[in-house]
């Protein structure tokens, strides 16, 4: 009962994040740009946020693009993690403990769960993914993935 209502609440605080960014990406056509719109609204308004940005393919290669937190990596190893586990498989992966995920890049050591959601162009294509890790455990859920997903989908919409 607990869970329902604080999944409700995140799902309410999600749709309004989601009208917020909506409208401000109408300002500007720009991926790039509306790329760290996004970022830069999610990281400052969900508290659990403690890296926020995406990584783009370039030349077969995935390569930080914007972000809010700690200094990332910078291209990750092809085909190991969970932002090429989302590229590979084309969907959100959400990983409530990422040292139990076969493959995990540590970029920074503090953190402890993750969600990757695959980030496409308007003719459906993977490019990229915002990958969002938190310092707790268990922070993402199916809610934030269907969130993320909607919001993400704004980028090149």
């Amino acid at each position: 009962m607990m869970e329902d209502k604080l999944k409700a609440r995140k799902a309410r605080r999600y749709g309004r994040l989601h009208d917020q960014i909506e409208e401000l990406l109408k300002k500007c056509e720009l991926p790039r740009a509306r790329m760290a719109t996004v970022t830069a609204v999610l990281h400052q308004k969900m508290d659990k946020f403690f890296w926020t940005g995406f990584y783009l393919l370039t030349d077969g290669e995935l390569i930080v693009g914007n972000y809010q937190g700690p200094v990332a990596c910078m291209v990750l190893a092809k085909d190991t993690g969970v932002c090429w586990a989302g590229i590979n498989q084309q969907e959100t992966i959400v990983v409530p403990d990422v040292h139990a995920f076969p493959g995990h890049i540590a970029c920074d050591s503090r953190s402890q769960s993750e969600i990757v959601v695959p980030l496409k162009n308007k003719a459906g294509e993977v490019v990229g993914v915002l990958d969002v890790d938190s310092s707790e455990k268990n922070t993402f859920d199916e809610v934030d993935a269907e969130w993320l997903e909607k919001i993400v989908g704004l980028i090149y919409a």
